[in-house]
């Protein structure tokens, strides 16, 4: 509740025509400036406007009235109203989008779900002002536009603001990192260095077994080249022995 009155002028009208109050105290009690009431007494402002009796309305007693009439150092207050009237509250709906922009919204919504997939429905519905089974028809690819829908920034759009959006994926952010430390607390997913680990041990374990395969075969090789190395020299000795000598040779002439 505001500490002055609900009309302040049609207010300063009325007690500048019946009562004595200075124009201080009524600028004061009305949130205007002593000159502005100095000149709706002159008749120069506020010509036409109908004064509010503030005791009628009972923001003012009679007998604060008087009291600040006979001294000019009292300051008028604002009486408690005997009849509390709660404030409205105000429905939280789907986000107003102007119909030059509802065209838009299949293209934001795209947008979010393809490069913000953290962002739960509710939280699109609340960026875009859009429905949920829009939301799961984009997200499923059976929108019946869907083949025309290209993914656009909604803050570029007017459909949000940048803060807004930045909220929102800080706040979605923070969910999945907290659903991740529970899920491995809970022992559904294993540390990085636990996961790791056998890994290496089986690769280096293989690795070992490779190289002891190449051992193998190096040495395989290396008798294979020893028995060739033999067996050329067996066929060179054989060759030797076969070949003629010069006396079989002029032998034969000798014979002729």
């Amino acid at each position: 509740m505001s500490n002055g009155p609900l009309m302040p002028k049609a207010t300063a009208v009325w007690l500048v025509d019946n009562t004595a109050l200075t124009f201080d105290q009524i600028a004061d009690f009305c949130s205007l400036h002593p000159l502005e009431v100095r000149a709706i007494a002159d008749g120069d402002v506020a010509q036409g406007v109908r004064g509010q009796d503030p005791i009628q309305s009972g923001e003012l007693t009679r007998e604060s009235i008087e009291a600040a009439q006979n001294d000019d150092s009292i300051k008028l207050v604002l009486a408690k109203r005997k009849l509390v009237i709660p404030e409205a509250k105000t429905r939280k709906g789907p986000r107003y989008t102007p119909l030059s922009r509802r065209q838009d919204k299949p293209s934001s919504i795209l947008w979010l779900v393809k490069f913000h997939p953290e962002l739960v429905d509710s939280q699109v519905m609340k960026l875009v002002g859009t429905t949920k089974p829009t939301i799961k028809a984009i997200r499923e690819r059976s929108h019946w536009n869907i083949q025309n829908i290209k993914p656009i920034d909604p803050v570029a759009l007017g459909l949000c603001k940048q803060i807004e959006l930045d909220a929102a994926v800080a706040k979605a952010a923070a969910r999945v990192a907290k659903e991740r430390d529970k899920a491995i607390a809970a022992g559904t997913l294993l540390p990085t260095e636990e996961t790791t680990a056998p890994a290496y041990k089986k690769d280096n374990e293989h690795f070992a077994e490779i190289v002891g395969h190449i051992d193998d075969v190096v040495e395989t090789e290396e008798a294979t080249a020893d028995n060739l190395f033999d067996l050329d020299e067996a066929k060179k000795a054989e060759a030797e022995e076969r070949a003629p000598s010069a006396a079989d040779v002029f032998a034969n002439f000798g014979n002729d």
